[in-house]
């Protein structure tokens, strides 16, 4: 988690908006005649017209009403021609926990490119909207064709005074080329950012073909190259280039490093770059920042660096950079930020590499084979506001102690000692960010007042109790380590004031005893993640007080009894995890609308699925498997649209907190349980998945449940679901991983999935299974056998092959079942992968020997 601002390349996006809406305010509360050019009226209401608007942004736009005063559109206070549309999306909600980027209030569509036809119009901000596509319109020339289907043959004629363009956070825009821009030569800023520019190979030499182009935003755009083989690029103006976040799978190119431009800011990060740095950059003389984070760069780092004396960020972190870190870095001394983390860096770090760095704030090195060796006397030139460093131990460094304005704070790969009341806690106490990952900690934190707003202590291999927290703890990550004991002191101790503990995770560890009845103290929390421990008992009332909660994650432990009437009171609960514990009774009908996914997988819940269910129609993760629900499915079940339609959303669970200005994420994993297989995903919310597998369902599965077109994972098997299976399952154009098996279905099915997916149905016939639908016979297309001594001898084999397998599958059960079933997590999940292997082994054989007796 980096500390520093790096969204300032984005304060122009912020100051021309502002400017914006201080001159059209200024215009709409004046009293000049202005009125729109008839031209640009036209063309506005065109684009009124083509767009799908549900929040009735547009509303106003009335063809009875001068266009100059219409939202979003500024005018020239003189020739009344149109210079600005400024219409941007907004749906970031400060901070706390933003369950998802709500775009159904933005506009949608094909974006029109008449737009850029008006010959006055200096700046369009179409910005973080739903549009699709960029399309001919009639008000367009002939010769100018659909942008997003790829076959454009002309240029368009477009605006010449146009200077800034911003179409970024059009997250399902695909624009097949960028032609369009060409004749667009005034344009100086450009941001196309998570647009869709795959199969626009040629950016560089068309964006190059601009003149005055100075910023160029591109960043998660899909783009996989940058023309390595290009050795120039005629940019003339070029200041700012970002192209992070994209899929570049290619070396550094020479044009890059060759431009005659005096370019202040380059971003690279979270691409495929590959190869070492050139030793040279005799062009990069005014260069500012310099990111190259998350990448594939190898080799050592070049010395020239360290020669750009006009370098004030630069950021090498998560690379395959190797050898010693250069000891002339420490000639920058405009450097403000230095951060090399995660990298294969070797040798010594010392008091050396930083003597002149009198302006830096923010000091991120870390590298397992790294040494860090400091004069215990040594006061640096520099006080910081950030540092990570690793491995350090078995105390910190003691020049830490000398800064006196730090705000965030951390160590990995370390070793660390600390004793009873030592210095460092109440050092950190200070701090409001502190983060210790991936460390050795010996020492106990039981008596540990922690005071930062976000903490994160996470596999560290802590043992002992748990800490205490102040009223100013926000965020508190202890999970991966061996922490033991109740929660009661972390939970139940007084406290000064009100908690505003908001993110509450430790998950992965010992800690036994009941979830405590405690939580009225934390009406502020938001997230929480108590799974993988050994709880027991029941949950509690005062849990139902968490009104705000918006996850609940209580997975793999002992928890036992309902789930309790009190928790309906939580309105925003999105996430509800609690697979794998011994939970009994109904499955409630109360559960919140707003959920997204539900696990309540291997519990003992019974009775029927309540048609509440169906209500839920954000639920992308529906996993009821492994229980004792019977009744039947309900047909309602179509109604959950996530499943059924694309949702005009960019769903993007997680939690946001703000440090000085720094924006952090934190995601919102969960593991799922797709193909057999149970992986942890980050990026879930983009998942559809329906399982009700291992319960007693009874009757037909309802047409609608094949109406969930966007599912990717369905599991109905180990059920006693009859009769035929819906011809609707052919609408199901997007599902991965289907199983049916173990019911008592009939007739044919899809061919698409393999034998597996519906094996144990023994009315089921046709491809892939063996069994014909036309004969009765196991064997399909065979004839029946007849009663000969060739029948004698098949038979004799059939009967030694059964016995045979039988006593082979019992050894290998009971050879292993002693350690199984000492481990009730196992015990299920090895008999599941006993019948699954028992139905491969019956498909492997019945085909064989279908083609033997051929």
């Amino acid at each position: 988690m980096d500390s520093f601002p790096s969204n300032f390349k984005h304060a122009s996006i912020l100051a021309w908006s502002l400017c914006a809406i201080m001159f059209t305010t200024c215009i709409h509360g004046s009293d000049s005649k202005i009125h729109c050019n008839e031209k640009d009226k036209q063309i506005l209401l065109n684009f009124k017209n083509g767009a799908i608007d549900p929040s009735g942004l547009l509303s106003a736009w009335s063809s009875q009403q001068d266009c100059c005063h219409w939202y979003g559109v500024v005018c020239h206070n003189f020739t009344s021609r149109v210079t600005q549309l400024n219409l941007p999306c907004s749906f970031i909600n400060g901070y706390g926990y933003n369950n998802f980027i709500d775009k159904s209030h933005c506009l949608s569509g094909d974006i029109p490119i008449s737009l850029l036809q008006m010959e006055f119009l200096e700046h369009l901000d179409l910005s973080n909207h739903d549009y699709l596509a960029m399309t001919y319109d009639s008000m367009n020339s002939p010769s100018c064709h659909n942008l997003s289907l790829g076959n454009l043959h002309y240029q368009c004629e477009n605006s010449s005074s146009l200077h800034y363009l911003d179409l970024s956070g059009n997250l399902n825009l695909l624009i097949h080329n960028l032609e369009w821009l060409s004749s667009a030569y005034s344009l100086k800023y450009i941001d196309l950012s998570g647009i869709d520019l795959r199969t626009e190979t040629n950016w560089v030499q068309l964006m190059a073909m601009l003149p005055s182009l100075s910023e160029l935003y591109l960043v998660d755009c899909h783009l996989d190259n940058m023309s390595p083989s290009l050795h120039f690029a005629n940019f003339t103006a070029l200041e700012v280039l970002d192209l992070s976040v994209n899929a570049i799978y290619s070396e550094v190119p020479n044009w890059l490093f060759n431009l005659t431009c005096d370019i202040s800011y380059i971003y690279l990060d979270n691409n495929l770059l590959r190869g070492e740095l050139p030793k040279a950059m005799p062009n990069f003389q005014v260069l500012k920042y310099l990111v190259l984070s998350n990448n594939d760069l190898n080799g050592p780092i070049p010395d020239c660096l360290g020669k750009l004396e006009h370098l004030t960020y630069l950021d090498l972190s998560s690379n395959l950079f190797s050898g010693p870190l250069p000891i002339n870095l420490g000639n920058l001394s405009s450097l403000v930020a230095l951060k090399a983390r995660s990298n294969y860096f070797t040798g010594v770090v010392s008091e050396k590499h930083f003597t002149n760095l009198s302006n830096l704030k923010f000091l991120f090195v870390e590298s397992p084979n790294i040494i860090f060796d400091f004069d215990l006397h040594w006061i640096p030139p520099f006080q910081l506001d950030g540092v990570f460093l690793g491995p350090v131990g078995p105390k910190p460094p003691q020049w830490l102690y000398t800064q006196t304005s730090l705000k965030s704070l951390g160590f990995a790969n370390s070793k660390f000692s600390f004793e009873t009341g030592d210095k460092f806690w109440s050092f950190v106490s200070k701090i409001e960010l502190l983060q210790l990952v991936g460390n050795s900690i010996d020492g106990d934190l039981s008596n540990v007042l922690l005071n930062s707003s976000f903490i994160q202590l996470s596999s560290n291999n802590l043992k002992g109790g748990l800490p205490r927290l102040s009223s100013s703890v926000r965020v508190f990550m202890v999970d991966n380590n061996s922490l033991s004991g109740s929660m009661v002191p972390l939970l139940c101790h007084d406290m000064d004031r009100r908690s505003n503990l908001e993110y509450l995770d430790m998950s992965n560890n010992k800690l036994s005893g009941g979830l405590t009845d405690c939580w009225t103290n934390w009406k502020s929390l938001l997230h929480i993640n108590l799974g993988n421990n050994d709880l027991s008992g029941k949950i509690p009332p005062s849990m139902g007080l968490l009104e705000n909660r918006t996850s609940l994650h209580l997975h793999e432990n002992n928890l036992s009894g309902d789930i309790p009437l009190s928790l309906q009171n939580c309105h925003s609960l999105l996430i509800l995890n609690v697979r794998e514990n011994r939970f009994s009774g109904s499955i409630p009908n109360w559960l919140p609308h707003k959920a997204r996914a539900l696990q309540l997988r291997s519990n003992q819940f019974t009775g029927t699925i309540p048609p509440q269910i169906c209500q839920m129609h954000s639920l992308t993760i529906l996993d009821f498997a492994d229980n004792r629900i019977s009744g039947h499915i309900p047909s309602c079940i179509n109604n959950i649209t996530a499943m059924v339609v694309h949702v005009r959303s960019v769903i993007a669970i997680g939690y946001i907190f703000y440090i000085d200005g720094t924006c952090y994420i934190i995601p919102e994993n969960l593991m799922l349980l797709m193909k057999g297989k149970g992986l942890e995903y980050e990026d879930w919310n983009l998942i559809r998945i329906v399982d009700l597998s291992s319960n007693d369902l009874l009757g037909t599965i309802p047409a609608q449940m094949f109406s969930l077109t966007k599912l990717h994972s369905l599991n109905l098997s180990h059920n006693q679901l009859v009769g035929k299976i819906p011809k609707e399952i052919g609408n199901m154009r997007e599902l991965e991983s289907l199983d049916l098996s173990r019911n008592q279905l009939s007739g044919t099915q899809l061919q698409g999935f393999g034998a597996l997916s519906y094996i144990g149905n023994l009315d089921l016939c046709g491809p892939p299974l063996t069994k014909s639908c036309s004969h009765d016979g196991i064997f399909g297309g065979t004839e029946p056998l007849d009663a000969d001594d060739d029948d004698d001898d098949k038979s004799q084999f059939w009967s030694s092959f059964y016995m045979g397998m039988g006593v082979g599958f019992a050894t290998c059960f009971w050879g292993v079942c002693a350690v199984i079933f000492f481990n009730r997590k196992w015990r299920h999940a090895y008999f599941r992968f006993l019948y699954d292997l028992r139905d491969q082994l019956y498909v492997m054989v019945v085909t064989k020997m279908n083609k033997l007796f051929k």
